[in-house]
């Protein structure tokens, strides 16, 4: 952003990169911290399909790896969604 933009914009644009990363950052501890330690035991009671994995063991080993490439794309896609919406996004 250069300095010639109002400040409304450039406030807008801050509350709403930190409002996504205050939710994608929560669903990224749910995920690691949540499945793959705290509710790790109750989610053992399932495996996963094709491969005998336990649940909890898949989170704590791979789960929070595949979401967070996956928090990444979302956090892209909105940040050019927010962009767009506020007349910044450059081709």
């Amino acid at each position: 952003m250069s300095k010639s933009l109002d400040d409304g914009v450039r406030r807008a644009y801050w509350r709403a990169n930190l409002r996504y990363l205050a939710v994608l950052l929560a669903v990224w501890w749910l995920v690691s911290y949540g499945c793959g330690l705290v509710f790790a035991p109750w989610l053992n009671q399932w495996k996963l399909p094709g491969t005998g994995f336990k649940l909890g063991f898949w989170f704590a080993q791979q789960g929070s790896i595949y979401a967070f490439v996956v928090l990444i794309a979302v956090y892209v896609v909105l940040m050019a969604r927010l962009e767009r919406r506020l007349g910044l996004y450059e081709e």
